[in-house]
């Protein structure tokens, strides 16, 4: 495949809480057969090899739309000076090794992208591996900042949200913030939000959303779906 995965794994996106966090993500397609191999190669790796305040995490994309084909995202995040120097570093042999093998499983690369952490609400301490996340295009950032601030306020997540940008990689479709939603486990995911609240809880909760709807400032959904974390180093 020509080097396709030491090209996009050397220059992806973490749940975390703090801001100043940046990060950099990329995604892939890995067939079924292949999968429990790769995902063994990045987790000798990371095992062993770590880098000073960056935490790397490897999710797989379970629900999504057709055009969505990736199938995993791995990602890098941290500070600033520590994606810095994560970057100035040109890897060494076991990380040309590391790309060398990937390459043969790998059938296609699926768009590399980053940006910024902003803001999180509700146990950014947490343990999340299942995230549901969307993917907008955001008209007024200060209004959509107020807005999501209100409205969390208003209904605390039962576990934790939290949303940023994109700084590069952005699709035709204009997208330029992201929100993801952790949750414990499948139940959670699957339910939502709105699971186990009483008629006026959700009564509450859909007045303060109508709130968030009119004073966003214009949100349009470009993607969602829903993904996994497999590991994390």
């Amino acid at each position: 495949m020509k080097k396709l995965f030491t090209c996009i794994f050397l220059l992806a996106f973490l749940l975390v809480g703090a801001q100043d966090t940046y990060w950099t993500n990329y995604s892939f397609i890995v067939e079924p057969e292949n999968e429990s191999t790769v995902v063994k190669l990045i987790d000798d790796y990371f095992k062993e090899h770590k880098y000073e305040g960056i935490t790397v995490t490897l999710y797989a994309n379970h629900f999504h739309d057709p055009g969505n084909e990736r199938t995993h995202m791995n990602g890098f995040s941290g500070s600033l000076d520590a994606m810095g120097n994560l970057y100035a570093k040109a890897g060494g042999e076991a990380w040309d090794l590391l790309g060398s093998r990937l390459d043969h499983f790998i059938k296609d690369g699926a768009g590399a992208r980053m940006g910024e952490v902003k803001k999180s609400y509700g146990d950014s301490e947490g343990d999340y591996p299942i995230q549901r996340y969307y993917i907008l295009d955001v008209e007024d950032a200060g209004a959509f900042t107020s807005s999501m601030d209100k409205f969390n306020a208003d209904q605390p997540p039962k576990g934790v949200v939290i949303w940023g940008n994109f700084t590069s990689g952005i699709s035709p479709h204009g997208e330029n913030y992201w929100v993801l939603v952790g949750f414990k486990d499948f139940k959670g995911a699957i339910g939502g939000a709105r699971a186990g609240l009483t008629d006026e809880q959700k009564a509450s909760r859909d007045a303060s959303w109508k709130t968030f709807d009119e004073t966003n400032g214009g949100v349009k959904l470009v993607r969602s779906g829903m993904r996994i974390r497999v590991g994390q180093w």
